[in-house]
């Protein structure tokens, strides 16, 4: 069992995504020790994933080493591990480290994807939900160029250069816009032997619009942008099978493809040992209104695994960063709070707005009851998202890498580092 450093309660914060790192940082100049566990050693800048899967940057600009983000907070500490289960009856974590005891726990773990029980599909298509993902995404992609080139087979050919995007919410939308422009821009440019005309890109959401969460407005401007793009899309329509080959789709339709992306849905991450009564639909841990997990005093939750059930809140708050970094912030004041025994604050969501961007000087943003779409919204869109990122270095090479794109229309980080081999599916994605 591990030692506390002092006598002052220990807040153990099990993630280190938006919400972990948000509560780290509020907790400065409390009476705690913050201690931080996560099984990579880098907070992921999750928005910008679709960028590295299409070479459009690379991976490490998107993440930042979590420790040099605390390297001055004196009550922190982080330890790379991996929790195997919460042990909530004597308040400790089992991790690949050892036993780690806690006063309050905050479980941030975020979302994986979520195949809805389907294990083939969980098999056959690639997800992206964190650096490795994309960076495998990305060697997919350009194996399967590679392989049309000098494949003499067309129909293996035209499999390979058929691609699938699953789910039209924004990172759907966004990786089949990207994939497109790659399409348009580089194809011919680096496989001479390749027409545009040889690569179709696919889009298929269950819904019957795109961008759902956000306006109308959006998502008809949204739907014009792909279709313009010479994106075939398929709405109101759901994927029953995909074999690695053939993927069925529940209106009749077959697509022959080599390439299937999935951002369908996602499923928060629930460590062993919570009580199943805590967990509702979609992994996530039913929350009072400040964050505490049902049953417990100490226990808590934040992100896409916490689930906020209120009268005026009957389904939780959106899947969304800004949702984590409030709760991050908020849940500080209120775990501060408890400990010198002053009244907590109901966490309330300001919602500041939500942006897509599809591609070249394209995008939809909805901020308040102001709608963007087009050249300004995609001006809007780059200047937030490169404002958010963690790093004085990762917004220059960001920026610096989307000057250059824009000017050249090319990318320099279009490699396939290390090769995917389609037939390690669902093992260690650093591995496979």
């Amino acid at each position: 069992m591990d030692k506390q450093k002092n006598a002052i309660p220990r807040v153990v914060i099990i993630g280190g995504g938006f919400g972990g790192v948000q509560l780290a940082k509020k907790l400065k100049n409390a009476p705690v020790e913050v201690l931080l566990l996560d099984k990579h050693n880098y907070h992921t800048f999750q928005p910008l994933l679709y960028q590295v899967a299409t070479g459009a940057i690379e991976g490490d600009s998107i993440g930042f080493p979590i420790r040099r983000i605390f390297n001055r907070q004196k009550n922190f500490t982080f330890h790379l591990a991996e929790v195997q289960k919460i042990n909530t009856d004597t308040n400790t974590i089992t991790a690949n480290i050892g036993d780690i005891k806690y006063d309050y726990l905050v479980i941030a773990t975020g979302a994986n994807t979520n195949y809805f029980g389907n294990k083939e599909l969980e098999h056959s298509t690639m997800p992206m939900k964190n650096i490795a993902e994309a960076l495998n995404i990305r060697s997919l992609l350009l194996q399967n160029l590679e392989k049309a080139l000098v494949t003499n087979d067309k129909a293996e050919r035209d499999a390979l250069l058929t691609f699938v995007i699953v789910g039209g919410g924004p990172t759907g939308v966004e990786l089949a816009g990207a994939i497109s422009e790659l399409r348009e821009f580089i194809l011919c440019k680096d496989y001479p032997g390749l027409c545009n005309s040889d690569m179709k890109v696919f889009l298929v959401e269950g819904k019957s619009e795109l961008l759902a969460a956000m306006s109308p407005q959006a998502s008809i401007k949204a739907k014009k942008f792909l279709t313009d793009m010479d994106i075939t899309i398929f709405n109101s329509v759901h994927v029953e099978s995909y074999n690695g080959i053939i993927l069925k789709i529940d209106d009749g339709t077959t697509i022959n493809t080599r390439n299937v992306f999935w951002a369908a849905g996602v499923r928060g991450e629930v460590p062993d040992g919570m009580p199943e009564e805590t967990v509702m639909k979609g992994g996530r841990l039913q929350t009072d209104e400040i964050n505490r997990v049902k049953g417990f005093q100490n226990v808590f939750a934040i992100g896409d695994v916490s689930a906020v059930i209120t009268e005026a809140n009957p389904l939780g708050f959106p899947g969304v960063a800004q949702v984590a970094l409030q709760q991050g912030k908020c849940l500080a004041k209120n775990i501060t709070n408890i400990i010198k025994g002053k009244p907590t604050t109901p966490f309330k969501y300001t919602d500041l707005g939500t942006m897509a961007t599809i591609g070249r000087n394209k995008a939809v943003a909805d901020l308040h009851k102001l709608r963007f779409q087009g050249f300004f919204a995609w001006l809007l869109w780059m200047f937030v998202h490169l404002m958010s990122l963690a790093g004085f270095s990762n917004k220059a090479i960001v920026f610096f890498n989307w000057a250059i794109n824009y000017l050249t229309r090319n990318s320099d980080n279009r490699l396939i580092i290390h090769y995917f081999k389609t037939d390690t599916m669902m093992t260690d994605p650093v591995a496979r």
